[in-house]
Parts: C-alpha cells; structure tokens; sequence
C-alpha cells in the first residue's frame, strides 16, 4: 500500500503541474479571476493504469482541504487507493460523482480552486480533452489576425542515436514488458537498444536503463541502485571475529547408586537332642578306644542333610539343566528331584523349665596383701570332661536354627527335619 500511495501522490503531483503548463500554453485571458480555477484530472496511479473507478469523494464540494487530505478514493482492478491534495485549496465542483465507472486517465474529474478564492465568481474552465478545446487550439481562417492563438502541440522528441564506435551489450530477449513498452513509444530501433547498458539481474535490460538512455533521469541512477543491490545481496563477513570457545562447565561425579536392599531373611529353627549321640559317642570310645567330639557327629549329619534338597521357590536352571531339557535327557531315568545345600545350623542350648533362679549376688572376695605374697595353691589334675559342641547342651535339648531368605523357608525345614532324624535316631551310621 506504502508503494501504491507515493505512485498517487506523484500521479497527482504531475497532474497539477501540467495544468499550469496547459493554461500557460493556451494563451493569456483577461480575467486574472480564471487562472484561479483549475481541472482536476484522473491521475494515473501506477504505470499501466488506463482508467478508473470513482468509489467516494471524501470532501464536498465548497470545502477547504489541506496538504495531505485525501480528496477521493479510486479503485482499479488491482486495489482501492486514496488521493491525497498536494496544496491548499477548495473543491469547486465536482464533474465524476461517487459510483462513477471506467474514467480514462487524464478525464476531468473535478474542478479545484485556491485557498481564498471567491468561487462564486470564478469560471469553470473548459476540458482540455474536450472537442471545445481542441478546435480552440487549432487555427481559424476566420479568426482576426490580432487575436493571440495558441500554440500547437510540440512533437515528441527523437530519440538519441548512439555514437560511431560507442559500445554495444548483447541483450536478452524477450525484453520485460515495460521496457518492450517504453522503447516502442519512443521509437528506438534495434541498434539503439544493443548500446542501452543493461543493469538488471542476469545483464537484463530494465526500465529506469531506458530511461536513462532517453534522458528522462540522471544517467548515473540505474548503476548506482544496481550496485547498492548486488551489495545488499552478498553477506559480508569481513568483520566477523570467531568467538573463543568456552570451556565446558564442570560437571559433579554422579553419587553411586544406592546398594540393593538385603532381601528379608526368615528364622527356621527345630529342638534337638543329642542324648543318642552322646550313648553313641561313650559306646564308640569303650569299644574301639576312639573318642569323637560332638562336632563330628553335627557336621556329618548335616553333610548328610544337605544332599538332594527341595528346589527354592523361583528356582533358576543352570545350563546343564536347560541343555539336557532341550534333548531330551531329563525324562531319561529317574532326574534329581533336588539340589544340594550349603546349610550349617546354628546351635543354642535350651534352658530347662524352672532353670532359672533369680537370687542376691555374691559380695566379692576381699584380697588380702598376704594372699598376694603368698605363693598360689596348687590347683588339682584336670579332669578330662566329654567335649561338646560350643553351646550346645550334653543333658537337655538344643536348638538348631538356620537364617535364609523367605524363598528357602521350606528347603530349611527339610535340612533341620534330616539332621533331627539322623541325630535321635541312629547317629552309629555317621561313623560307619
């Protein structure tokens, strides 16, 4: 729209200036009343416009309007634009209402006056499209030989001819529209155009270089705004500074992870008694002259228990079992219905009921200095006493417990079962 708007003011800036040169060309009047009045025309808001439509007066007729008031809105195939007043004045007369269609460009659309002026007694001058005013411009037979005539319309300007030698450009054809335009208006031959320089992308040849050519505006202005283009287009990285690399922020040694839970743990226990086992030991000693602690007849009973005990709950299969399941091998004969343990029980003797006596203690010993001094008496021979396993109670029933995980509660039971039978009832087979 910004584009559309600068087109409209210089459409209408060149309109009012080529009033004033047409009133100046048709002659001198006597009234000094009538310059006043001038025609306002269609302007021509882009290049190709050749007509337009009127959508609405914004100022009626007999108002003031400024500089940069907008006097009307026209619209075009293209879109609506507004036209703005470059002077002071006041709409006299209005000749193209609101609504009106298809105005050619340069049609006297209104007739504006200067600010301060009695529009009452000024003349609405004549069209200069008119037929009136055409023959008003063409000579007269009739007409007195006093009487100022007006001057007959100059013809357009030929157009340049390039110098002998001067240089030539290969153009690219087609030409652009608008150049093919303005070069057929002014009739520049082929020969002409080749010394045209072409500053437009790809050698093309432009407009402005045309116009250039034929003088119209300054020679140096299609170059300069090619340049500043062909400028504009290129990134300069001249200035540009690569920054220094910053180091890498240092970065805090992750805490270990926290280590797993221990899995909950269950106590298994079962009462013992090893009153076989001791007959067992006193028969073996009197026999054979061999005395066994115990802690032999404990370990072997539970190096016993421990073969072919029930499967955990959850129960991985090693390799070997999974390969011989692949083959085949574990319906042939009878399979371990098990798997050996690893359970060592945990011994404690049980107190006996009413064992427990609750009394005064003891005052302690005075010592003497005498005593001191005095030699130690000697104490007796050792008698030599049955060894028992620590903690373990030769004349009541002990307790073995083992601590494992929930998972093995009943394999735990199973191991205290065997090492209860083997020890109550035939410990003679653990020296067999």
């Amino acid at each position: 729209m910004a584009s559309f708007a600068v087109a409209c003011r210089m459409s209408a800036r060149l309109a009012a200036r080529k009033v004033q040169q047409d009133a100046a060309t048709r002659g001198f009047r006597t009234s000094a009343a009538a310059l006043a009045a001038q025609n306002f025309t269609m302007p021509a808001l882009s290049p190709t416009m050749t007509e337009g439509n009127i959508a609405a007066w914004r100022v009626k007729e007999g108002d003031k309007f400024s500089a940069g008031d907008v006097l009307l809105e026209i619209e075009t195939d293209k879109a609506t634009m507004d036209v703005e007043a470059q002077e002071d004045g006041i709409l006299m007369k209005v000749m193209q209402a609101d609504g009106s269609k298809g105005v050619q460009v340069g049609t006297r659309i209104a007739v504006i006056a200067e600010e301060g002026d009695d529009i009452a007694s000024l003349q609405i001058p004549a069209e200069e499209n008119s037929p009136a005013a055409q023959s008003a411009q063409t000579p007269s037979p009739q007409s007195p030989p006093g009487e100022l005539q007006s001057a007959a319309p100059s013809a357009p300007a030929a157009a340049p001819t390039p110098a002998p030698g001067a240089k030539t450009f290969k153009q690219t054809y087609p030409l652009y529209p608008s150049v093919a335009q303005l070069i057929k208006q002014h009739g520049i031959d082929k020969a002409a155009v080749s010394s045209i320089t072409p500053t437009g992308p790809g050698g093309r040849l432009l407009k402005g270089d045309v116009l250039a050519f034929l003088g119209k505006i300054n020679a140096a202005t299609p170059s300069t705004i090619s340049a500043r283009f062909n400028k504009a287009s290129h990134l300069d990285l001249s200035n540009i500074k690569v920054a220094a690399q910053k180091p890498a922020p240092k970065q805090a040694k992750p805490a270990p992870p926290p280590p797993p839970p221990a899995p909950a743990k269950s106590l298994v226990s079962l009462p013992v008694s090893l009153v076989a086992v001791i007959e067992a030991q006193a028969k073996i000693q009197k026999t054979l002259g061999i005395f066994l602690p115990l802690s032999t007849f404990v370990a072997r009973a539970a190096d016993v228990a421990n073969d072919a005990l029930p499967l955990p709950a959850g129960y991985q299969p090693t390799a070997d079992e999974l390969f011989n399941q692949v083959l085949g091998l574990d319906k042939v004969g009878a399979a371990p219905a098990g798997s050996r343990g690893a359970y060592v029980p945990q011994i404690a003797a049980l107190p006996p009921a009413g064992a427990v006596v609750v009394g005064p203690k003891k005052a302690a010993k005075k010592v003497d200095i005498l005593d001191v001094l005095a030699a130690a008496p000697r104490k007796p021979a050792a008698v030599k006493k049955t060894a028992v396993v620590p903690g373990a109670s030769a004349a009541g029933p002990n307790l073995f417990s083992l601590r494992v995980p929930k998972a093995e509660e009943r394999r735990a039971q199973v191991f205290l079962e065997r090492v209860k039978v083997v020890l109550e009832n035939e410990p003679g087979r653990l020296v067999l």
